[in-house]
């Protein structure tokens, strides 16, 4: 409901893309559940985690620049076991702190 005096919500332009963006980024939500787990998660569990996560929508910039913020881009949630597979093969995940929030990468 718009008060009068107060401006209507801002809207979308009809061509800004939306992008739906995990919060916070997948990656740091495997990384944390492995360690809570202490063990590998299997598919299932990752696919759980992922339907399960909160995300927002967000333009395809402003997504970017978190991203960059963040120093490195997360996984991509129509892939998430595959791309959780290829993390996990670059980074050293016991070489994590095991703080739950953050992931490397």
């Amino acid at each position: 409901m718009t008060v009068p005096g107060d401006a209507p919500p801002p809207v979308a332009d009809a061509g800004d893309d939306l992008l739906i963006v995990p919060i916070p980024a997948l990656v740091a939500l495997l990384v944390a559940a492995r360690s809570a787990k202490g063990a590998e998660l299997d598919e299932a569990e990752v696919l759980a985690i992922r339907d399960g996560a909160v995300c927002m929508a967000m333009p395809a910039d402003v997504a970017r620049r978190m991203a960059e913020a963040r120093g490195y881009d997360d996984l991509d949630p129509e892939h998430v076991w595959e791309d959780w597979q290829a993390f996990r093969a670059a980074v050293d995940l016991d070489a994590l702190p095991a703080t739950g929030g953050g992931a490397g990468g």
